[in-house]
């Protein structure tokens, strides 16, 4: 209970510094979650996903809705301001409007708070050390302070409900952890990224004889039933009113381009730096290449069709089967060893490839690979040098989200302190027999190239280019911490296929 007590006291003493965070920078999400509520307490249900009274339509699947419908008879029933509920007062905000959402995201934190306890509780009462650190690590992240409790989501009570299904994975609760991991894709259909080692690993274990590959035919059959009774209750409503194709067309908008108009830093932020380098600098070599439109650069900004001037063009069905061979092989060591942690791990990797090869990614997106890497950070050394610069570049390009100088002291403070004690998570993970002392001098040098990068995009920049380039502090960033997740990608895949079991 010693251990428990300060994972508590961290969420109470986080959870007063949250509520003083209140005032802060709000992004469009603000608006757009205020402008779900609206459209769930005011509109018929038919309406939820073919209204576009504002630009900010409902786009995720349909228990977010349900989630949004229940807040907004909430903010109703305990008198804040109605006016919000109001489909038509686009951009509204009001002080009441600020505290219930701001509110509504730290109540729904207790489910990141019960899985993190659950996590603890899978370990034996006196080896459960590494878990509560990791815990607290987890429940203090950055991530959710930046995107949750500034930017403005509900990314906690989300990630709560995967970790929570890997717990009752780790317990043999199996059909409870598909009908959560169900549940949980059916709120953000994000999670698709990892539905893969969901599959196989179900499949494998609860559909198939321990022993062998005899079909238990009963377990298939609850299987089957328990996902399919949970989709068909989120999706139900839209499939008997036919609208399916628009709730669709929403949720996979493929009409946006390869890179986020901010590049996450995945793969195809290197490909674009690597094209825009070669851009500029084989003309001076004598090669030529067709003009492209700014409005189609990979650095103009903006969300829309990419165009490279140098490399190939890459297309939606590219990244799909890309990211699809990939995945194929960290699922076939899945299925030939199905242990809970190569379930940990292929659920990590292809959370990862599909942030580093998928489409259109988001910078936030890399929250779908620190959290579950997070439970296997403390295994040994290895993994925790594997998983410090995917944690470290991770958050830090989560940074120029919030582009406010009021912020600017609490995201590199609150940052900064994090990434410390994360350094010094040393003492607390084993030392392996086999252990390379190079990588870590590496991994500490690499986080320590943050700081000239900050030097120069917070101060230099300006003063040697004025107003020209805006875009280069930003592609900067985003291509040294693509750089960084990588290479750690790299090295949980070498651990993954010749040491986890």
């Amino acid at each position: 209970m010693a251990g428990l007590s300060m994972l508590y006291n961290a969420a109470i003493a986080s959870t007063f510094m949250k509520i003083l965070l209140f005032p802060c920078y709000r992004s469009t999400d603000f608006e757009v979650h205020r402008n779900w509520l609206a459209i769930t307490h005011s509109l018929p249900i038919s309406q939820w996903y073919t209204t576009a009274i504002s630009e900010w339509t409902l786009d995720y699947p349909p228990f977010f809705a349900y989630f949004e419908f229940v807040l907004s008879w909430i903010a109703k029933l305990l008198g804040f301001d109605t006016e919000m509920l109001n489909p038509y007062n686009l951009n509204y905000v009001s002080p009441s409007v600020v505290i219930f959402q701001r509110s509504s995201v730290i109540v729904s934190e207790l489910v990141l708070l019960w899985a993190l306890r659950e996590y603890v509780y899978s370990y034996p009462e006196n080896n459960r050390g590494n878990a509560v650190l990791t815990a607290i690590d987890t429940f203090l992240s950055p991530g959710f302070i930046i995107i949750d409790h500034i930017h403005f989501q509900y990314n906690g009570f989300l990630f709560g409900l995967l970790i929570w299904s890997l717990i009752l994975a780790k317990h043999n609760r199996l059909l409870l952890s598909a009908a959560v991991f169900a549940t949980l894709i059916c709120f953000k259909h994000i999670f698709l990224y990892v539905a893969p080692a969901y599959f196989v690993y179900l499949f494998r274990v609860y559909c198939l004889s321990v022993s062998g590959f005899r079909p238990q035919i009963f377990n298939t059959i609850k299987l089957g039933l328990t996902v399919s009774s949970i989709f068909l209750l989120a999706f139900g409503p839209w499939i008997y009113m036919g609208q399916m194709p628009q709730l669709f067309a929403r949720l996979f908008p493929f009409s946006r381009g390869l890179c986020h108009a901010y590049w996450a830093p995945n793969f195809w932020a290197l490909y674009s730096f690597f094209d825009r380098v070669a851009y500029a600098f084989l003309p001076r070599l004598g090669y030529s290449f067709p003009e492209v439109p700014f409005t189609n650069a990979p650095t103009r900004g903006l969300v829309g069709d990419t165009t490279f001037a140098v490399l190939p063009n890459v297309s939606p069905s590219f990244t799909f089967y890309l990211c699809l061979a990939l995945q194929g092989c960290v699922l076939i060591k899945l299925f030939v060893r199905p242990t809970w942690r190569v379930f940990v791990g292929a659920t990590t990797l292809c959370g990862w490839i599909s942030f580093l090869f998928g489409w259109h990614v988001h910078e936030k997106a890399i929250l779908i690979v620190i959290i579950p890497f997070s439970i296997l950070s403390l295994i040994d050394r290895r993994y925790l040098e594997a998983f410090r610069p995917l944690a470290v570049a991770g958050y830090i390009s989560l940074l120029p989200l919030l582009f406010t100088s009021q912020e600017a002291p609490i995201k590199y403070l609150f940052t900064g302190a994090w990434v410390a004690v994360l350094l010094h998570f040393d003492k607390s993970a084993p030392v392996p027999v086999k252990r390379v002392f190079l990588l870590n001098r590496v991994n500490l040098a690499y986080v320590a190239g943050f700081v000239p990068l900050f030097i120069y995009n917070s101060f230099l920049h300006n003063f040697v280019f004025g107003g020209r380039y805006e875009f280069l502090p930003l592609m900067l960033l985003s291509t040294y911490s693509a750089w960084g997740i990588f290479c750690a990608f790299i090295s949980l895949s070498w651990l993954y296929f010749t040491d986890l079991n």
